[in-house]
């Protein structure tokens, strides 16, 4: 009994610790603007709602909400089909060509992304995409990572019921979509809410690659509310709870799929 409450104490503190900042941020935003940041203020000052209507009534973070969910959303389905595709046709078809893609693969997860910056950029100017949408979705449609990680859960599962398929008459997109697709739940929930939450945090290349406020993302939206002189804490963590309410909901309603996703691979057919 009294390891048990050890434990759970144990627990308890470190999850205090970690939603602190959380908690703090949160009652930061429901401040009046103007009022000071401080223990006093915070425990008994009454709670407004001002900070967030200013938000909305101004039409910067309504857009810039609504572009960070199209372009994660949109990115991640690009990611769940394509990275899907190419993984399945690694694991099952043995050709030197795949090798050499598979090979091509591990070699740009072995790249930082901040060395591709400047011909990003460039490349984006040359094609007409500088400040819209495309570029914001094109170049993200595919993850290295996620052909890694989708390619390496298809080998743990055995092929005989695709085998069984063909025999059946079935051809190679109905299989691919209604057996293969099924039993990649898991990982492609993993690779979906992976994706999604990477793009909804993008800060560098949308700054970089976007310059007026109907295409700006919601991190970049956040960090130009700064002033240069001050710095308005209650609108910033009022943004920021905006921010993060879209991935809690997203995490509390996914987190099976996560937990199954990573355990899955460790199981051997």
């Amino acid at each position: 009994m009294v390891r048990f409450i050890f434990k759970y104490s144990i627990l308890l503190l470190i999850l205090l610790i970690m939603i602190f900042p959380l908690l703090w941020m949160i009652r930061i935003s429901f401040l009046e603007s103007g009022q000071s940041i401080s223990f006093e203020n915070i425990l008994n000052t009454s709670f407004s709602f001002a900070n967030y209507a200013d938000l909305f009534k101004s039409g910067q973070i309504s857009r810039a909400l609504f572009n960070s969910a199209i372009v994660g959303t949109i990115v991640t389905i690009g990611n769940i089909l394509f990275c899907f595709m190419v993984a399945y046709s690694i694991a099952r078809y043995r050709f030197i060509v795949n090798k050499l893609l598979f090979y091509s693969v591990i070699l740009i997860l072995m790249i930082p992304a901040h060395i591709i910056i400047i011909p990003m950029y460039i490349l984006m100017v040359n094609l007409g995409f500088y400040d819209n949408y495309f570029a914001l979705i094109l170049p993200w449609l595919v993850n290295p990572i996620g052909i890694f990680l989708v390619k390496q859960y298809l080998e743990s599962i055995p092929p005989s019921m695709e085998e069984a398929a063909r025999i059946d008459g079935a051809g190679e997109l109905a299989i691919l979509i209604k057996i293969v697709m099924p039993l990649c739940k898991p990982v492609l929930a993993v690779l979906a809410i992976q994706v999604f939450f990477t793009n909804w945090n993008s800060f560098l290349y949308p700054f970089i690659l976007t310059q007026s406020d109907s295409v700006r993302t919601l991190p970049v939206a956040l960090a130009l509310m700064q002033g240069h002189q001050a710095v308005d804490w209650q609108h910033l963590m009022a943004g920021s709870t905006i921010a993060v309410i879209p991935v809690l909901f997203i995490f509390i309603i996914m987190q099976k799929q996560i937990i199954s996703g990573i355990t899955a691979g460790g199981i051997k057919q």
